[in-house]
């Protein structure tokens, strides 16, 4: 664990190429996200994440998914979760608690039994997003309610589920995308509410989370920095740590998105300057997988105990 460096990669298709082990033989990346270009079926799903874990010689080594259910399921060849959305959660649970319970229990255990079965130990979920009428649909209905205090309570029962399934979630889009007009893959989204709106509202749905990873927005938050996106603001990072009270790993969103308007080198060099612990990269394209790799140091001391705590919940 020790020579790994604090970055998360994506590979380009369903099994890893010769150029690809190299890659990961020589820079030894913290993580590897999938997505729905690698996840045909389940036997090549299995076959891939055990090629990757012998190459690291870790049975344990993080391979992390976005498996939301709705719009967001990498699983779509292996079953469907389309009505499933955050938005169905958030209604079940203000309208028939008990009921709400049952079923998003047996939904976690399921997609959990199905991620252990493949191989991956690490689930981006749950987003805690504030979901606002005339807000970009790129949150939508992947956000459980308007309401913070809502988004909190069914964040909480979302993380404790998966962690006693032993798998790690990562709370997202820590501090809040809800309220950005604008998609973050394509443009740079500005929130202009202030600092004390912010901290009663969107901050407050992440306060004081258990997850032990959290993933930053790419957007920009006018009345604290005007500059710099939460991924490349020191004075965000600062709220996320002393004011919203995330004190566990932080991992930035895609490297790669749009609403970053620097080069892949300054924008891994920025994210970790700001106070981000691991860069993700998700695209694979192999060009800016070894900038990011050469731009990314190894792993600090704060993150090896923090790996060991993921290791202990996968048991």
């Amino acid at each position: 664990m020790i020579n790994r460096r604090s970055f998360i990669t994506g590979i380009k298709g369903t099994k890893l190429t010769n150029l690809e082990i190299k890659f990961l033989l020589k820079y030894k990346p913290w993580g590897i996200i999938l997505f729905s270009r690698n996840l045909n079926n389940t036997n090549q799903i299995k076959n891939l994440t055990n090629q990757i874990k012998k190459i690291f010689k870790d049975k344990n080594y993080p391979i992390m998914i976005d498996q939301e259910g709705g719009r967001v399921n990498r699983l779509n060849k292996i079953i469907s979760f389309d009505t499933l959305t955050a938005n169905y959660f958030g209604k079940l649970f203000t309208k028939d608690k008990q009921k709400f319970d049952l079923i998003y229990k047996l939904y976690i255990d399921k997609i959990c039994y199905l991620l252990s079965h493949l191989g991956i130990n690490i689930n981006t979920v749950p987003i805690l997003d504030l979901h606002y009428k005339g807000s970009s649909n790129i949150i939508g209905d992947r956000s459980f309610s308007k309401n913070p205090k809502t988004v909190s309570k069914i964040g909480d029962i979302c993380i404790k589920n998966f962690k006693q399934n032993s798998i790690c979630t990562v709370i997202k889009h820590i501090p809040g995308h809800g309220l950005a007009k604008v998609d973050s893959h394509y443009f740079t989204p500005v929130i202009k509410k202030s600092l004390n709106y912010l901290k009663k509202n969107d901050f407050s749905a992440f306060k004081n989370k258990q997850s032990l990873f959290a993933m930053t927005g790419h957007l920009v938050f006018s009345k604290i920095d005007p500059n710099n996106t939460v991924t490349h603001s020191k004075k965000m990072i600062k709220i996320i740590r002393n004011q919203i009270k995330f004190k566990n790993v932080l991992i930035s969103d895609d490297l790669s998105m749009k609403s970053l308007k620097y080069s892949i080198k300054e924008n891994t060099i920025k994210t970790f300057k700001a106070g981000c612990n691991l860069a993700l990269h998700c695209n694979g394209n192999y060009k800016e997988m070894i900038i990011v790799a050469e731009n990314s140091p190894k792993l600090n001391s704060f993150i090896q105990k923090k790996t060991s705590e993921f290791y202990k919940i996968l048991g």
